[in-house]
């Protein structure tokens, strides 16, 4: 594990339209110790071509692929498997970074000795043209909150390897994000901090799986019965405050 070094995992399948966008807004970052470790699930358009144009400009890219489509998940685990940074970071295929989100970031992480660190977010639309909605973050969240409160965006996060030791995301489709951040808010740390700044742009797509709310909604409601194990009661408790909260952030 090297000091200092972010391994930014993502996963990709059929990006062509957008992973060139992903990478660049990686190779613009002003932090430069990175690597990019995109594990692509069986893709049937041209990602991988691209993702390889990119290898031959810039060493610090790797590609890994999966011969059977598996997943967010599975392709997640498969590149954190292969990193060798301090930190982890996250980013879709279709999302990216400001160029100043790793310089930022890590700075207050390692400011504060923070283990688990999210920051705020800019919705896009499927052209990359920016909307006039912010994601905004609250100062930390906890287990119990966060239950209720699905503010985390995966593509903000970076965990700090050296505090919460190994990572990996639980094998489900859908919401396997939220399952990974309840179980290191249940078992590894008390708290994730939110750095309030628009340091990443979230792409809407009619593809994304969070577009679909009626399957977004039946994954949390199997994270909080399947995963987390809570009682009936709890888990419409929880839904309620998530239903609420879901609403609330996109309009």
């Amino acid at each position: 594990m090297e000091n200092g070094l972010v391994s930014i995992i993502t996963p990709s399948y059929n990006s062509s339209c957008y992973i060139a966008d992903t990478i660049r807004s990686v190779r613009q970052q002003t932090y430069s110790n990175w690597e990019l470790l995109i594990t692509d699930d069986a893709s049937t358009d041209d990602t991988t071509d691209i993702v390889k144009t990119f290898i031959e400009q810039d060493h610090r890219i790797r590609l890994f692929r999966l011969e059977e489509n598996s997943g967010a998940a599975t392709a997640r685990n498969l590149s954190i498997q292969h990193a060798k940074g301090q930190f982890i970071a996250f980013l879709d295929s279709d999302d990216t970074w400001h160029p100043e989100k790793l310089e930022k970031q890590l700075s207050f992480m390692k400011k504060h000795q923070y283990a688990f660190t999210f920051t705020a977010y800019q919705l896009m639309r499927h052209d990359g043209e920016l909307l006039n909605k912010t994601i905004n973050t609250p100062e930390s969240i906890d287990y119990k909150h966060y239950l209720k409160n699905t503010i985390i965006g995966c593509l903000t996060v970076v965990l700090d390897r050296k505090q919460l030791g190994d990572i990996a995301f639980p094998n489900l489709r859908i919401r396997q994000d939220m399952a990974l951040w309840l179980s290191l808010l249940r078992d590894k740390v008390p708290n994730a901090y939110g750095l309030n700044q628009s340091l990443a742009y979230y792409r809407l797509t009619a593809e994304s799986i969070s577009a679909n709310k009626v399957k977004a909604a039946k994954a949390v409601w199997k994270v909080y019965r399947e995963v987390e194990h809570l009682s009936l009661l709890l888990s419409l408790y929880n839904f309620i405050g998530y239903a609420y909260q879901a609403v609330k952030k996109r309009f």
